[in-house]
């Protein structure tokens, strides 16, 4: 019996490694006695596919969108932003300002790429935190239940593209040079906010003592855009700064002092230590949630998802009694929308039942292959998504509900990954790092034509 067992098994390893033209009822036979042969099956299933819509996401990032687009198919996207901002223990101001006054105060919205035209006019407007965030990261929270709409501390029209910004600034390469270009947006703020977070230092220091006292007396911003539609920006990082004037001192040739106006600013940034909240609301999703006997589709950020159901009863009563040793899947796309700024699609997608979506990202988990799988980087010339074994997801459907099809959502992620060479040369492989909620605004439509919808299932047995 072990060397039977010994056998079966090396023969399921080998079944990876050989074609699909291969006569895979010949695996082992050389090494077999006639009466312990392993028997290969390939069986054909059909899945079925849906699109659902998706109430929100888990996006707990330093990064956010800001902006609108719309799109003929996927409909319209909207996403802004809260945000706090990182205080070090015990700030205080560099320098004293001159009489104690703050000059001017700024937003600094840097970004690192945009969605759409790069040369609509957009505006984006600021308004003040007046409650206490709560860590509920989801994509449906209400900008309302924290912010005062009725005082914008600050507005500014901008386009994705600065026109004002020289190609020679753009070609400046070298990060160190004080001329090298990062786009952003800058948006004046009422002087009064600065005013107050200076008197507050000097007033009462115990509210820059730490991170909860400080999110007390600034909780933090509400960043939106109230004009325009057709660019959204991929945003980086939020800065706010204020700017006075201070006394400062040099040394002279003869070792006097001299004194001369200065002029000084205190930054504070976001950062992962504090609470960002992202805001996306997507409308005008009726068609591509209407039933379709061709296609499912997934828009992001927080639009649809598709559903897969595999139909898992059916596959047990036909591999009974089998060893698993194989299920590939390949999700086939149509093409890219021809229309101008048309959503491109994802780059990975994962494969997760549904009542794990929400502990998933919340856990920050990366794919294990047992119950959630990573595709293979989307493939632009074959428009596919492949992943290559899902077969112990089945193998646990058959343990724990043999009776119950198995549902799947396909969700799109970012995927951060790292890379390791191989010992003996040759390419690189690499490894996740991180997967969460693809975050960029993507769309893409999957085939569900009954070859599409077709998975294959290998199983093996060996015959006593």
């Amino acid at each position: 019996m072990k060397i039977k067992l010994f056998i079966l098994g090396l023969g399921a390893t080998a079944l990876s490694m050989i074609g699909c033209d291969d006569d895979l009822n010949l695996v082992g036979s050389s090494i077999q006695p006639d009466s312990d042969k392993i028997a290969v099956f390939t069986d054909t299933f059909s899945m079925s596919a849906s699109t659902v819509k998706v109430d929100s996401i888990f996006a707990k990032s330093v990064t956010g969108l800001l902006g609108q687009i719309y799109d003929p198919l996927y409909g319209n996207l909207k996403s802004d932003y809260i945000c706090q901002f990182y205080c070090p223990e015990n700030f205080k101001f560099t320098h004293t300002p001159i009489n104690g006054v703050i000059d001017s105060v700024d937003l600094r919205i840097t970004y690192y790429s945009s969605i759409g035209d790069t040369l609509t006019p957009m505006r984006v407007q600021v308004y003040n935190v007046d409650k206490p965030l709560n860590k509920n990261y989801y994509t449906n929270m209400n900008p309302a239940d924290y912010t005062n709409m009725q005082t914008s501390l600050g507005m500014q029209t901008y386009t994705a593209y600065d026109a004002t910004v020289s190609d020679s600034i753009r070609g400046i390469t070298n990060t160190d040079d004080a001329n090298y270009y990062v786009p952003h947006v800058s948006v004046r703020l009422t002087k009064s906010v600065g005013q107050n977070f200076y008197n507050e230092t000097v007033n009462n220091p115990n509210s820059f003592k730490n991170q909860e006292n400080f999110n007390k007396f600034f909780p933090g911003l509400y960043i939106t855009t109230t004009f325009g539609s057709g660019n959204i920006l991929n945003v980086s990082n939020t800065t706010f700064s204020m700017y006075y004037k201070y006394t400062a001192t040099v040394k002279g040739s003869a070792g006097q002092d001299s004194s001369y106006i200065a002029q000084g600013v205190e930054r504070f940034n976001t950062t992962k230590e504090v609470i960002q909240l992202n805001h996306i609301a997507n409308s005008g999703l009726e068609t591509i949630l209407q039933p379709n006997n061709d296609y499912t589709y997934l828009k992001t950020p927080a639009g649809v998802f598709t559903k897969l159901t595999i139909p898992a009863s059916e596959i047990i009563k036909v591999i009974d009694g089998r060893i698993i040793n194989n299920m590939p899947l390949t999700l086939k796309a149509m093409p890219q929308e021809n229309w101008k700024y048309a959503l491109a699609p994802p780059t990975n997608l994962l494969l997760i039942p549904e009542d794990s979506v929400k502990t998933f990202f919340e856990n920050r988990s990366i794919e294990n292959n047992v119950t959630s799988f990573l595709s293979d980087d989307y493939n632009a010339t074959s428009r596919q998504y492949n992943f290559k074994n899902i077969s112990y997801i089945l193998k646990n459907q058959i343990e724990k509900a043999p009776d119950k099809d198995l549902q799947l959502l396909v969700v799109p992620v970012e995927r951060v990954k790292g890379s390791y060479g191989s010992y003996y040369g040759g390419t690189n492989s690499f490894y996740t790092i991180s997967l969460n909620h693809y975050l960029s605004p993507s769309g893409v439509k999957l085939r569900k034509d009954a070859e599409s919808m077709k998975i294959q299932v290998v199983t093996s047995k060996y015959n006593k």
